[in-house]
């Protein structure tokens, strides 16, 4: 997820990378293609304008429903929208009988609008419930579960490994100091207590933007869904077919790039919770382009929340 400055959540959803991604797509008439996070459905819109192709949009937010209704009506007979997560990809494809995929596009993270849904419990700009679930509707566990139940051990695990915070020892104390006297319930107290324990950054950034960004992850297994929704995607895409991912983070960026190398023969497997590959003559993959395609200053300029935004693309050869 982008480090998000609470200044910005008023700002409308745009897109990330937008231009990069047609290009890269390359939507084609007659083509099937999955959008795995739909959210507001801005690049399913735009591939849809692009092609006379067809889209699946698959999201685990049922409140993004009214923005499917939209393009469902905008594009009939063209778009069908998923409720569901993209961790369970494979069972999505067999259970709509996707015989053929010729791309799937994935924006990873929460997206623009669920920052700006204070209520949710994404962000500290609006004091709210500590929720930070992407679907409501799941039950599971959410922000103030974690916050309130685990260990001061784990809790310094979690908001380091997950969120590159130095400070989480400190932060992990006060948090179980405070929770001693009283229930942390809401995010502008734990956003309160993470400032104490970490001090004003030296630049624009909320102190308490990498610990929030730790707990959504933690709370939604956000890297689980993504290694095996990956897994499903290079399983199922056809023939010439693209795999697009844009990711906002190094964790993210990390099992990505990794899961693309191997797919294209660049290195071995060194993550455990990815399939081996095996090549015998040649990988099954290609790059589109190499490395990875970040937003231009332009873009960044219009939209802050794009800075942190990486763009990797993969073709299937054989």
């Amino acid at each position: 997820m982008q480090i998000i400055n609470s200044s910005e959540t008023s700002k409308p959803h745009k897109p990330v990378l937008i231009k990069e991604v047609l290009e890269a797509l390359s939507p084609q008439d007659e083509g099937i293609y999955i959008d795995a996070t739909f959210g507001a459905g801005g690049y399913t819109k735009e591939i849809l304008t692009n092609a006379g192709c067809k889209v699946h949009g698959i999201d685990r937010d049922s409140s993004v429903a009214k923005f499917a209704d939209d393009l469902s009506k905008q594009f009939e007979g063209r778009f069908k929208f998923i409720n569901g997560e993209f961790g369970s990809l494979e069972n999505i494809i067999l259970d709509n009988n996707l015989d053929r995929i010729d791309g799937i596009v994935f924006d990873i993270g929460v997206s623009s609008m669920q920052l700006d849904q204070g209520e949710r419990g994404f962000s500290f700009a609006k004091n709210a419930p500590l929720d930070m679930r992407m679907d409501q509707n799941s039950g599971g566990i959410t922000a103030y579960d974690i916050v309130n139940s685990t260990s001061e051990q784990d809790l310094a695990d979690i908001i380091f490994k997950f969120g590159g915070e130095r400070k989480s020892r400190k932060i992990a104390y006060l948090i179980n100091k405070a929770r001693s006297i009283k229930p942390i319930e809401t995010t502008c107290e734990l956003a309160e207590i993470i400032a104490r324990g970490n001090g004003r950054y030296g630049h624009s950034i909320h102190p308490a933007t990498k610990a929030f960004q730790a707990l959504r992850i933690v709370v939604n297994d956000e890297l689980t869904q993504l290694e095996n929704a990956l897994i499903a995607a290079a399983k199922y895409i056809a023939l010439g077919g693209k795999i697009l991912v844009i990711t906002f983070h190094s964790l993210e960026d990390k099992i990505v790039k990794e899961y693309f190398n191997e797919l294209c023969g660049k290195r071995i497997n060194t993550n455990r919770h990815l399939p081996q590959i095996e090549f015998y003559n040649e990988p099954n993959f290609e790059f589109v382009f190499k490395g990875a395609l970040t937003p231009s200053n332009e873009e960044v300029s219009g939209n802050p929340r794009a800075r942190s935004a990486k763009l990797r693309a993969i073709r299937r050869i054989k």
